[in-house]
């Protein structure tokens, strides 16, 4: 190996929950590994997400344990030691939003049966509380509502803490083109070399991984292109967000489902923006089916089921807006949502999904174990000078559109 070229174990693709927590788990593990971000930490996926660590009980309304149930359930305990700073990787410098989220349903026996159905076969399972210990949003509320200890994690500061135990190990380029990959002639994901376009400079850096990982969300079908691998091994599954901000008087934190039988009618976790405004991010049923719809239009529909949902809540004094939030991951034969985690190897080159946000350690760990046998070469040097990129800002610290609620109820 020349003296301007390093080697490592793995280059990973992709500064989002997915890469990050992978170059956790290698170099917990002796391996050097280096991440390569053209963007933000967590543009798009990671930062779209509401930051709810699931164990599985949107995926048991209908009272069977499916697949995606079981392969989720352990996630809250493992995230749970990780932000106390009993687990690797240490999130204790992570914010968590909440330790617990509530579960309430509309009325009618089809939504009782999806409460009941939420218990089954779960770590985590709902559990009523008394009327009085409901918080004043839910009071309101028809039937049982419950307590569910799944967190919820502010994912910036997932982000940050990740980041922060990889000095030098996350790099920043300009651009998806500031990484040239040279391939072998006959393809099939054999890796040459990397060629790293230092910002702001003509500098380069050519780096010789033994694996080559893409961890880049949506961009890991256009890596796969470029890599001559086959093409359409991953989907996208659209997602239309509504946000909802104004004075914490008039909207008060929350974090939960609202349940009808087998389906999740609404999902709504909070923030604060840095005016100290109430934010809610609102998704479940609401987000999928509002792809179907211009933003004027979900808004409208958003507040409508918000009505029937949270009966007593007044949004006069609020704003509401929507973003895209597609969902990259590998590709089913019937286009559902995988059930787990998902990582493929061809060649030098592995592709990796979390699927969920909740769902990156078991990702991470998959990704270990199939460089299980590949002797550490050691830690890399020579990148500390190297620029680091920032976390990306969540969607409502975004410039996007705002309309007041009188315009929403006219919608």
């Amino acid at each position: 190996m020349a003296a301007d070229e390093t080697g490592l174990d793995a280059l990973i693709l992709g500064g989002g929950i997915a890469g990050l927590w992978i170059l956790d788990a290698l170099t917990q593990r002796g391996m050097s590994a280096v991440v390569v971000e053209p963007f933000e930490l967590g543009a798009g996926q990671t930062l779209w997400s509401q930051g709810i660590i699931h164990g599985g009980t949107k995926y048991s309304l209908s009272g069977l344990l499916s697949g995606s149930a079981e392969a989720i359930r352990d996630m809250p305990a493992r995230w749970r030691d990780c932000l106390a700073g009993r687990g690797r990787p240490d999130l204790s410098t992570a914010h968590v939003r909440s330790d617990h989220c509530y579960l309430w349903q509309t009325t009618g026996m089809r939504s009782a049966l999806g409460m009941l159905g939420a218990r089954i076969g779960l770590r985590t399972a709902p559990h009523a509380i008394p009327e009085a210990d409901r918080p004043q949003v839910l009071r309101d509320c028809p039937g049982t509502v419950a307590r569910l200890d799944e967190q919820v994690v502010d994912p910036a500061s997932v982000l940050a803490a990740l980041a922060g135990a990889h000095p030098g190990r996350i790099l920043k380029v300009d651009s998806p083109e500031s990484i040239e990959v040279q391939t072998s002639p006959g393809g099939g994901g054999d890796i040459g070399a990397v060629v790293l376009r230092r910002p702001g400079s003509g500098e380069t850096r050519v780096i010789r991984p033994r694996v080559l990982i893409l961890a880049a969300g949506a961009g890991n079908e256009s890596w796969r292109i470029r890599l001559g691998l086959p093409a359409q091994r991953s989907q996208s599954r659209p997602l239309h967000m509504v946000l909802l901000r104004g004075p914490g008087d008039a909207l008060p934190r929350l974090f939960g489902h609202c349940i009808d039988g087998a389906r999740t009618r609404v999902t709504i976790t909070s923030a604060e923006d840095s005016r100290g405004r109430t934010i809610w991010q609102i998704g479940g049923e609401v987000a999928e089916a509002g792809i179907k719809f211009t933003p004027e239009a979900l808004i409208a529909h958003a507040r409508r089921e918000l009505a029937a949902v949270l009966p007593g809540l007044r949004t006069e004094s609020c704003e509401w807006s929507a973003y895209l939030a597609p969902r990259a991951e590998a590709a089913t034969p019937n286009g559902r949502r995988p059930e787990d985690a998902v990582a493929i190897r061809e060649g030098d080159v592995i592709t990796a999904w979390p699927t969920k946000l909740a769902l990156a350690p078991r990702l991470a760990e998959t990704v270990a174990e199939m460089l299980a046998n590949d002797k550490p070469i050691g830690p890399p040097s020579g990148f500390l000078e190297w620029p680091a990129p920032e976390v990306a800002p969540p969607p409502w610290e975004q410039e996007r559109p705002w309309i007041s609620d009188l315009s929403a109820r006219s919608g």
